[in-house]
């Protein structure tokens, strides 16, 4: 069940939380473009992303300047850089479009907890950042369908006004659909924050960009500048990976990639999810874009045929929350299997509210179906802060215009932790939790 520190009334709490009725919903906000204000040979675009045991860091940036050299300098005080590493570069055309040299450099091993100062390519402004603890506790910001716009600003900022460790990103990051220029414009927007923290993301339906014949595989600009440790995870696609953190094993799965039984990613997962080892990582997240479970009427069954292939895996493997985006909203599932709620089963969140262009999703069932027990149609972003081994908190912050409000909020406790879920395929279901 997800709460053994307090009695029942406060789980009676967490099963009657509403949205609440005085809100006023935000109205939409403009686009925010951010232009390249520095030399041609200085970094940007900076951000960083976990890449491997032992705290490595993978530093991806962008220079107009072709010439510029994939190396990171790096150190512990600020304008002493005593190692330093050389990585890879690459580019990218789109029709007309030429990006940047795009830089990706693994730095490493480095010390838990600890702020490095570093620098791009021998060129510009120094950066910093912290590695994530070796232990708990350790805190996630979550934020889905970022998009670029002034309530993007305003999400960010309040992610950034309280400390975290690692951002988890569950599709749909700048919605450039094709206009690649756009794709640079949110790399600058995000840079202030994605260069102090890693950022793991993963791709959504606005990441694709196919074209008929010309790019019919898609995903060109995503896999090029977001590059994630799919290889230090054993995939074969930058499109799903695993990676952990302190005592989290997170898994980021591809919404559109193959991912019925037969395909590479089932195969993928199924074995990232038999190597887990609960003693060393007791908590263990999965990220989707498209929700295999929703109440609201936008994308409706769009994540069925994924959750179809893949949620026994999950269920068996005793994920302890799914987080997915595409609907622009909030909503927290209960502990659910098979469209039933199971205390032995994942909690179901949908936070696809970061701040797109295209508006919120505001039309939920009425009445919600029983195994719904939060939604809300606004802007916000969530934290999930794992306490130890056996109990985490969960939280969404709504975007109140320029503050940040707790709206829901409830304890978990890990499935490694619960008598009832420790075997692997005995379904147990709970009506009410």
């Amino acid at each position: 069940m997800e709460t053994t520190l307090f009695p029942h009334i406060f789980l009676f709490f967490l099963l009657t939380t509403t949205a609440s009725p005085e809100y006023t919903r935000p109205d939409p906000r403009p686009l925010v473009l951010r232009q390249h204000d520095r030399p041609d040979s200085d970094p940007q675009q900076v951000h960083i992303s976990l890449a491997g045991k032992d705290n490595y860091i993978r530093v991806s940036w962008i220079t107009t300047d072709k010439k510029v050299q994939p190396i990171v300098e790096y150190g512990k005080s600020p304008g002493k850089y005593d190692t330093s590493a050389t990585g890879e570069s690459t580019s990218y055309r789109y029709f007309l479009y030429s990006s940047g040299e795009i830089h990706h450099v693994r730095i490493g091993p480095l010390e838990p907890s600890t702020t490095y100062y570093y620098r791009c390519g021998g060129h510009g402004p120094e950066f910093s950042f912290r590695t994530p603890p070796l232990a708990f506790p350790v805190e996630f910001a979550v934020a889905g369908d970022l998009g670029q716009t002034q309530w993007t600003e305003s999400t960010l900022a309040h992610i950034g006004a309280r400390d975290y460790d690692v951002l988890l990103l569950p599709g749909d990051l700048s919605y450039a659909d094709t206009n690649q220029p756009l794709w640079d414009s949110f790399g600058r927007l995000v840079e202030p924050y994605a260069s102090t923290r890693p950022w793991m993301v993963t791709h959504g339906n606005h990441e694709v960009e196919t074209f008929p014949l010309v790019y019919p595989q898609g995903f060109m600009a995503y896999n090029a500048r977001w590059r994630m440790p799919y290889g230090e995870s054993k995939s074969t696609s930058n499109l799903y990976y695993s990676f952990d953190v302190a005592g989290a094993h997170v898994i980021m799965l591809g919404s559109y990639t193959g991912f019925d039984v037969d395909s590479e990613q089932y195969r993928w997962l199924s074995a990232d999810v038999a190597g887990i080892d609960r003693a060393r990582t007791p908590w263990v997240f999965v990220l989707v874009h498209a929700p295999w479970y929703n109440s609201n009427l936008a994308h409706r069954g769009e994540g069925e045929s994924m959750r179809a292939a893949m949620e026994e895996v999950l269920y068996k493997a005793r994920v302890d929350v799914v987080f997915a985006g595409h609907v622009h909203a909030y909503e927290r599932f209960t502990r659910v299997y098979d469209n039933k709620a199971d205390e032995c089963g994942p909690v179901h969140v949908t936070i696809g509210d970061g701040g797109n262009r295209e508006g919120l999703a505001m039309m939920f069932e009425n009445p919600s179906p029983s195994i719904s027990l939060y939604n809300e149609a606004s802007f916000g972003h969530g934290r999930l802060r794992l306490f130890n081994s056996t109990h985490a908190q969960w939280s969404w912050h709504r975007n109140n215009d320029d503050n940040s409000i707790m709206a829901d909020q409830i304890w978990l406790q890990s499935l490694s932790s619960s008598k009832a879920c420790k075997g692997t395929s005995t379904k147990s279901r709970n009506d009410e939790l």
